[in-house]
């Protein structure tokens, strides 16, 4: 899709922004070195009057030994625990959370319109984005003061008085993903940091200027070397920061492929946290009973939502042979009523690509397919542009296709016919993911057995509905490759933390020093305070 910049509407035009920012040990600095450009799929008319990617800006090409500086500030700012932000008082932490939160709202419209520009996000989902992060930020606060009143207590058990709370783990390497470059980032970034935890931070390669507009709102609200944010490419940042030891916990949304590579970098992987949201290859189960509108409905809305560029989104379609046919018939054409335009247009659901690479892949997937006995059932199917590959519809698909196998992470549903429920679960079973399924059906007789094996397979099962990660305060976890640790409002400071706790034994001398201590307030752990 292609216009002259001026086409745009004013309120969307971007101007090239040439960052050199980024911040290390409370300090924004200017990068010296090489810088690498940043272009958007988005095609406009360029200086030499020819359609071409939209250039957008340039961010530092960092090397090496600006990653160690920055991983030796949070180090610094952590001090084997002894540093400020990880004794602070949790009320002090808070407060901090939140002075970010207010600055960060300040550049909504930019942000905004960066998303939209640098990976094709719907101004509608662009927004969403935005306005779901700071509702995290903002739940998040809630959920630590409910954490921190429930520890604002002491136990005893066996004669032994204890006074238990979480306590942070130490230095985070955080790696977030392009398709939701500021929300998965910051449910990786802010429960990590609140629990006392400090943090590098690396943004992925889409979605990265949208970051540099937020690097003071940084600054200005935490302490020195609490979160340092570098720019460039994993293997001269991610990599040698892991070689050295010192990562505490490695918090990648991402490829598996991705994560075990960093973890083999780790000189000491016994003491390496890990909380990883990695792929899934999401099935939706049809039922012979199931409501086909309904379920035609939110299968487009599971499938395409961002062109499909969702780990949770659905992957692949097992349909009841009893209906596929109908199914086929009209689930083709819902996706090709579909409107594909610019992020900014008025009822886009289908926008641009952001990989450049990512049609001649799409086209890989139909072409393999196709030559192994699938056919593209939606007349639109597969029908291209530079940037973009419009939704194909692939029947019948079975094992032999790399479609089949692959989790595309792009606009191609494989749907798959069966005839017996043990098919998809047997493949469910064989999978290497396991994050979440959506089963269609009404008869209870049928969806409770169903219900109970699907639990154990995946570790949500959404029924009648399409998968998706909200809301934040349910947990989001997967099985397998899929996912190590739980991610929600309450369950992603668990993930960064540790418990921990101050025992003794219950007799005068220990109790009257007890009391001395809460007393005294000399401790920010030893405290039956709680905030409200």
């Amino acid at each position: 899709m292609t216009m002259k910049m001026n086409q745009v509407p004013k309120q969307f035009q971007v101007t090239p922004i040439h960052s050199k920012d980024y911040l290390v040990n409370g300090e924004i600095k200017s990068w010296k070195g090489p810088s690498s450009e940043v272009f958007s799929s988005i095609q406009t008319e360029n200086e030499s009057g020819e359609m071409a990617p939209t250039f957008l800006g340039t961010i530092p090409d960092m090397e090496s030994e600006t990653a160690l500086e920055a991983m030796e500030a949070a180090n610094k700012a952590f001090d084997r625990g002894k540093g400020l932000w990880p004794t602070m008082k949790v009320k002090e932490r808070l407060t901090c959370l939140e002075k970010f939160a207010g600055k960060m709202k300040e550049h909504r419209e930019e942000v905004v319109k960066l998303l939209m520009w640098e990976i094709g996000k719907s101004l509608g989902d662009s927004q969403k984005e935005f306005d779901r992060t700071i509702d995290y930020i903002y739940d998040t606060v809630e959920a630590y003061k409910k954490l921190d009143h429930r520890s604002a207590k002491f136990e005893k058990e066996g004669g032994i008085h204890a006074h238990i709370r979480r306590g942070p783990l130490g230095v985070v390497l955080c790696l977030g993903p392009y398709n939701y470059p500021l929300n998965e980032t910051f449910c990786l970034l802010i429960p990590a940091i609140i629990m006392g935890n400090t943090a590098i931070f690396k943004p992925a390669k889409h979605g990265v200027l949208l970051i540099t507009p937020l690097l003071k709102a940084f600054q200005e609200s935490f302490p020195a070397g609490v979160v340092n944010i570098v720019f460039g490419r994993g293997r001269k940042i991610a990599q040698p920061i892991m070689k050295t030891g010192v990562i505490d916990v490695l918090a990648l949304i991402g490829h598996s492929t991705s994560a075990v590579a960093l973890q083999d970098e780790h000189p000491r992987k016994n003491k390496l946290r890990l909380v990883l949201g990695l792929e899934a290859k999401n099935p939706g189960i049809i039922l012979p009973d199931a409501d086909l509108d309904h379920t035609i409905k939110e299968c487009i809305s599971g499938t395409l939502s961002f062109n499909g560029q969702r780990c949770t989104a659905l992957k692949v379609l097992y349909v009841h042979e009893s209906l596929v046919d109908e199914f086929n018939t009209k689930f083709s054409a819902a996706v090709d009523a579909l409107k594909y335009g610019l992020p900014w247009e008025e009822g886009s659901f289908l926008t641009p690509l952001p990989e450049p690479s990512k049609p001649a892949y799409i086209k890989g997937l139909i072409d393999d397919a196709v030559s192994k006995g699938a056919k593209v059932m939606n007349k639109k199917g597969g029908q291209q542009s530079v940037n973009y590959s419009y939704p194909a519809v692939l029947y019948p698909v079975d094992e032999s296709m790399n479609v089949y196998k692959e989790e595309q992470f792009g606009p191609v549903i494989p749907i798959i016919a069966y005839k017996d429920i043990n098919e998809p679960l047997d493949a469910m079973a064989a999978s290497d993911y396991g994050q979440q399924v959506s089963l269609f059906g009404r008869d209870v007789r049928k969806i409770g057995p169903l219900i109970d094996i699907l639990s154990n397979l995946v570790c949500r099962v959404n029924l009648n509905s399409a998968c998706q990660r909200g809301p934040d305060v349910y947990p989001f976890a997967g099985r397998k490759n899929s996912a190590v640790g739980t991610l929600s409002v309450f369950d992603a400071l668990r993930s960064f933390s540790i418990r921990t706790f101050v025992a003794s034994k219950d007799n005068p001398y220990n109790n009257e020093i007890l009391e001395n201590l809460l007393n005294s307030k000399e401790s920010n752990f030893v405290s039956t305070d709680y905030l409200l």
